[in-house]
């Protein structure tokens, strides 16, 4: 059944002979009923990918045994290895920081209200108070932190103010839905592999402010949007998913802007929910999306 309760193994490490007869047997031992399973390897670094998902009911104990076994086999197969074990029986919590624009949260509101993305959007968080009516009618807490824009200081205690609301949610992912502000590096640096942000172009052209305005002065016929892991350095962070749209010579910056606002509330929900069911692993300023 595709809404049964699963463990999702996830695992990054040095590839070598054997790692997934490892893997197998560890579940099969344990009585562990593998549904779903994906394997990569990146020839140029060496690494090896994969994600697994089991059935939680073959196994005759919970989620926090076989993070503590799993974590014992990943150790061994490399001290090197980056992975998880995550729950699909728990709603993943989702905190989302916005602006003005309001297209992405509108789109990611109703996925949530009807359903379609399981999450528990624990709070909006806003540097302009324009869409706190709409976040609140979905019954959803909106805190407004103005952004003093040529103060520094105010700008600091905004985001200390800013973090404090997000981390009191404990979120599995900090969503920048057109969040108009510079994420500081300490922010970022805490917020690894959490942090996602939309950005409205095709990376990595048309890097910063007006991209549309950019594209439309090179005569581009795409325009896109991307998804990336928020980093200290400007957009630049390891991308999680990309789309692109049509356009033409007749095509306004007005008529771009439209057009890529559609692209980029497609982007950002497969993205999240690609995170979401821990199916994104980083290596380096890469991803491999399994």
């Amino acid at each position: 059944m595709a809404n049964e309760r699963r463990y999702v193994i996830r695992l990054g490490c040095p590839d070598r002979t054997g790692i997934v007869a490892r893997i197998s047997s560890f579940v099969a031992e344990s009585g562990g009923w593998i549904v779903e399973a994906a394997y990569h390897t990146d020839p140029e670094t060496n690494w090896f990918f994969t994600r697994q998902e089991v059935r939680a009911d073959s196994l005759p104990f919970g989620v926090e045994e076989l993070r503590a076994r799993f974590g014992d086999v990943a150790r061994a197969l490399s001290p090197m290895s980056d992975w998880s074990v995550t729950d699909t029986g728990v709603r993943p919590r989702v905190v989302i920081l916005v602006s003005k624009e309001g297209h992405c949260l509108y789109d990611l509101l109703g996925r949530v209200q009807s359903s379609e993305l399981d999450v528990d959007v624990r709070a909006v968080v806003g540097n302009h108070a324009d869409l706190a009516n709409i976040t609140r009618a979905h019954g959803i807490p909106f805190h407004h932190v103005p952004f003093p824009a040529a103060d520094p200081e105010g700008k600091a205690a905004a985001f200390a103010q800013l973090r404090q609301l997000v981390n009191a949610a404990s979120p599995d992912a900090i969503v920048l839905a057109r969040f108009m502000q510079v994420v500081p590096p300490e922010l970022c640096a805490e917020w690894s592999g959490r942090a996602l942000n939309i950005h409205h172009s095709f990376l990595p052209s048309f890097i910063g402010a007006r991209p549309y305005h950019q594209a439309h002065k090179r005569g581009v016929k795409l325009i896109g949007a991307t998804c990336h892991y928020v980093t200290a350095e400007l957009d630049q962070g390891p991308i999680v998913e990309q789309g692109v749209i049509r356009v033409d010579h007749g095509d306004s910056v007005a008529d771009m802007v439209r057009k890529g606002r559609d692209i980029e509330k497609v982007v950002l929900a497969r993205a999240l929910r690609a995170h979401l069911e821990s199916r994104v692993l980083v290596h380096g300023n890469k991803t491999v999306v399994l």
